[in-house]
């Protein structure tokens, strides 16, 4: 009788490393996921004073909106 492929003798060389180096720059985006331009999320790492602050993203958001609204508005051509 031959061996099913879950029969083989363990091979060393079939171990989990405890650490892999992605390289990203070949990276493709997933064709499977949706390519939604709508929301485009952007991960932004907090300090710790001011993570304990901001706990969640709704109170970050709401914060910067506030800034947002306060800040001179700046025509297209007059940045520099």
């Amino acid at each position: 009788m031959s061996k099913t492929p879950f029969e083989e003798s363990h091979n060393s060389d079939d171990e989990l490393l405890a650490e892999y180096h992605f390289d990203y720059k070949k990276a493709k985006p997933n064709r499977f996921a949706p390519q939604s331009k709508k929301q485009l999320l952007k991960v932004v790492v907090l300090d710790e004073d001011v993570a304990q602050v901001f706990t969640t993203p709704e109170s970050v958001n709401k914060v910067l909106r506030a800034l947002i609204e306060l800040m001179p508005q700046v025509a297209d051509g007059d940045k520099a």
